[in-house]
């Protein structure tokens, strides 16, 4: 199997009078109109969501989840206009959610970070991408990652994603390229070898890290079995989208700014792009990614909240879809597809979840809508009424 490509994206099989049949906590099969007697046996508990629509488990494949503090107090000057990377050069921004992070204490964390999840699965979500990159020292990367172990004790499955370098901490300013081989010398071999990641990231921008120290982190990543995602073309396009393609990167991230030469090589490369729509409403931008232009070009997308405290503090994926929608002028199918299939791509979970196929985990959520494009019509308000994870009803 693969992501669904450009036009591929538009296709899905929409059952109306149907059934799903769920044994351990699996999908056992799926069907319309009255299902197989054999199905059905005195233990069998059957629940009725007529009228509404079942999709699978939505999944948020680009999230930073573990925090310490918040950042409303920078809300005035982000109302004023000052920009994000000025904030951030002024030592706020992800300067100050590191700092909050670095005092915040593994209880504290956990926490907030299990309250977020239950917000997301009020929304619907099932799955979470988590990284982390609020630490930019071994000891509070750690910690980060350790609270996104709690998926142990949560409904939602998490897949984290290591990305100590999120931005150049205060104690190295001026020198990125030593902060860059603690990581590599240091961070990653201990992620690795306590299992404590799957992915590994790094924040390409201007005043953050360039082009080719985003290719030396992850070609050293890649060379240790992790899988890569990049943050590139966000707000200066300076040469991220080429790292990703180059090192065949799963995802990249944002893409809000990127080139039709960029959509051209990760279409190519085969390269998913996790699109973040709130986060452009978010920065007060109107550079939405150019989604429709992507598909054309037959790139693979999801569509993700980017949920953390700084450039986009929500834990509403159904917005995400909804800005996909009104912004991005993507259709509901192609939007569903991006939540679903193409997310499960995303955080290499496709074989698991992300389809209504037998013999993958039973994640599902109803919406109390009549049809697919109710959900996006009526806007701006949460319809989910029932989230199943593993076959068991957790909202």
């Amino acid at each position: 199997g693969h992501p669904l490509y450009g036009k591929e994206m538009a296709e899905a099989q929409i059952l109306s009078d149907a059934y799903i049949a769920i044994k351990d906590g699996k999908i056992l099969a799926v069907g319309t109109g009255q299902p197989d007697p054999e199905l059905i046996d005195d233990h069998t508990e059957v629940k009725s969501c007529e009228g509404k629509v079942a999709t699978p488990g939505l999944i948020d494949c680009h999230t930073h989840l573990v925090y310490g503090g918040s950042r409303e107090h920078e809300f005035a000057k982000k109302l004023a206009g000052v920009s994000y990377l000025d904030i951030l050069a002024q030592g706020g921004g992800i300067l100050s959610t590191v700092r909050a992070t670095r005092e915040a204490s593994f209880d504290n964390l956990y926490d907030k970070s299990e309250r977020l999840l239950d917000y997301m699965l009020r929304h619907g979500v099932t799955t979470v991408e988590a990284k982390s990159g609020y630490g930019l020292d071994w000891e509070t990367e750690k910690r980060q990652l350790d609270v996104a172990a709690l998926d142990r004790d949560h409904e939602i499955d998490l897949v984290s994603t290591f990305m100590a370098a999120h931005a150049i901490p205060t104690e190295y300013k001026g020198r990125s390229q030593e902060y860059l081989d603690l990581i590599v010398e240091q961070m990653l071999p201990k992620v690795k070898e306590e299992k404590l990641a799957e992915f590994c990231d790094i924040f390409c921008e201007k005043g953050v890290f360039t082009a080719d120290e985003s290719r030396y982190l992850l070609s050293k990543a890649k060379e240790m079995g992790f899988k890569l995602r990049i943050h590139a073309d966000e707000i200066e396009s300076i040469g991220g989208v080429d790292v990703a393609a180059e090192l065949e990167s799963t995802s990249a991230e944002h893409l809000m700014v990127i080139t039709d030469e960029g959509i051209q090589k990760l279409a190519k490369a085969k390269v998913i792009g996790n699109l973040l729509p709130a986060t452009t409403f978010s920065l007060m931008e109107d550079t939405y990614a150019p989604a429709r232009k992507m598909l054309d070009a037959g790139m693979a997308i999801t569509l993700t909240t980017d949920s953390n405290p700084g450039s986009c503090p929500t834990a509403n994926l159904q917005f995400a879809m909804h800005l996909g929608c009104f912004m991005m002028r993507l259709t509901p199918v192609e939007i569903l597809n991006a939540v679903t299939i193409n997310a499960a791509y995303s955080v290499d979970r496709a074989k698991t979840i992300g389809s209504f196929d037998v013999g993958k985990q039973a994640d599902i959520t109803i919406f109390d809508a009549p049809n697919l494009d109710y959900l996006f019509y009526f806007f701006a308000t949460n319809l989910v009424t029932d989230v199943y994870k593993k076959g068991q009803k957790v909202i």
